[in-house]
């Protein structure tokens, strides 16, 4: 009989990746998630969880930041302003009636829930999601140029006092995000395991084989605003300026755009934010997609503009991954997803509070040659056009998003390590 397990995550992302695992250990089971599992989301409402009927055992909240203050010290103190310091508190207390009574708990993201966990005092397990060896080394191991002195002095991505929490005798099994970091942690001492990044799980990332666009050949291109309001719309805005741009550089290729928009956000800001760029609404509600002689329908609202179509997808974000050559991003875990399947992925700073200029230039070190950082919208038409035409370059592409993301099925393999620790 396995055990009972909390999982716990903080963030929309890390939300989705607890809830893979959890899917997997309740199979694991042959029990429904609601059945095996209980969930404490550290931001947002926790809709992920509620998906699958999975009980909450504490408060949860939205805070002003939507979950980012770690990059920005006025966002953090706008999250203590409205109420962090007190939900942090009632959720560490809700943990520890849960570890009081035996209970396992998961820790998916980063130092917070990793802390969290410690500080319940019962066993934990942790995926982490936000560190990778990436931001500092290259894939054979060699600092990047960007690595600064004291972060080779403290030798690894994760700090002292992290890997500090991953030593502690509760702290069962630890799960990086990648084989690199997984490699340096091990000779730190933790017990880690390579078991690939569950946010690949069910995109199938082996089948993609890159071509470059030849002529007459349609070109797809998926958009990735982020899953944030009102930052999405903001970035939204800067992806509409880039798709003039595109329209411009490939004047004779039939162009569709797959926006690729998360459930909970409204489309009627982003649908009039195309009409004003002099996009115009189909009677059409889907658009239908021929990739590697496969059909697929993307189903959503249909806009027009010259020889391209943009359609929205609130629905079919695997799909529309999966049957673009490229995309537009300023997105996190999104754009490594697809990164992920070995594609190309351009994007340019926002303003944040997730998608600024550091994030953004964090994100190429974790995603090296795949992430293509420009400076402004502007420049989208030109970088793609040299990407896209380029087999050499699109085959290096492929082979990096496969080796920094690693394979699906990771969900899986976790649930069955913590069936051997935990049983």
């Amino acid at each position: 009989m396995l055990p009972k397990i909390l999982l716990l995550s903080n963030g929309h992302g890390e939300d989705a990746i607890a809830v893979s695992i959890g899917q997997a250990w309740s199979e694991l089971a042959g029990m429904e998630p609601g059945e095996i599992l209980v969930g404490l989301p550290l931001v947002g409402e926790g809709n992920s969880y509620r998906r699958l009927n999975i009980p909450l055992i504490g408060p949860v909240k939205t805070m002003p930041s939507g979950g980012f203050n770690n990059m920005d010290a006025r966002e953090l103190w706008r999250d203590v302003q409205g109420g962090l310091w007190g939900l942090t508190k009632a959720q560490l207390g809700s943990l520890k009636q849960w570890t009081a009574q035996g209970g396992k708990v998961l820790a998916v993201g980063d130092i917070v829930p990793l802390a969290l966990a410690w500080l319940g005092r019962g066993d934990y397990a942790f995926v982490g999601t936000a560190k990778s060896e990436y931001y500092l080394r290259s894939p054979a191991g060699a600092w990047l140029p960007s690595t600064r002195a004291w972060e080779k002095w403290l030798g690894s991505a994760y700090y002292p006092w992290e890997r500090w929490l991953m030593t502690r005798k509760n702290c069962t099994a630890v799960f990086p995000r990648d084989r690199l970091t997984h490699e340096n942690l091990l000779n730190e001492g933790v017990a880690s395991y390579a078991v690939g990044n569950p946010m690949m799980d069910g995109l199938n990332p082996q089948d993609y084989k890159p071509q470059p666009l030849q002529p007459g050949q349609s070109l797809t291109i998926t958009l990735l605003p982020g899953s944030r309001s009102p930052e999405m719309e903001r970035n939204w805005a800067l992806i509409m300026e880039s798709l003039t741009i595109v329209l411009a550089h490939f004047a004779d290729a039939s162009i569709t755009f797959l926006a690729a928009i998360t459930p909970s956000l409204p489309l009627p800001p982003l649908m009039a934010e195309l009409e004003t760029q002099g996009w115009q609404r189909l009677e059409d509600n889907a658009v239908e997609l021929l990739t590697n002689k496969v059909s697929c329908l993307i189903k959503g609202p249909v806009f027009q503009k010259d020889h391209a179509r943009l359609v929205f997808s609130q629905q079919q974000f695997a799909d529309c991954l999966h049957h673009a050559q490229a995309a537009i991003a300023m997105a996190g875990t999104a754009t490594e997803q697809f990164v992920g399947l070995g594609k190309p992925v351009i994007s340019f700073p926002g303003q944040g509070p997730q998608y600024n200029p550091y994030f953004a230039r964090r994100q190429t070190w974790l995603l090296g040659e795949s992430l293509i950082l420009l400076n402004s919208p502007d420049q989208t038409g030109e970088a793609l056009q040299q990407v896209i035409h380029d087999a050499g370059r699109l085959e290096a592409i492929a082979c990096n998003g496969r080796e920094r993301l690693g394979q699906a099925g990771a969900a899986r393999r976790i649930a069955e390590i913590l069936r051997e620790q935990w049983c």
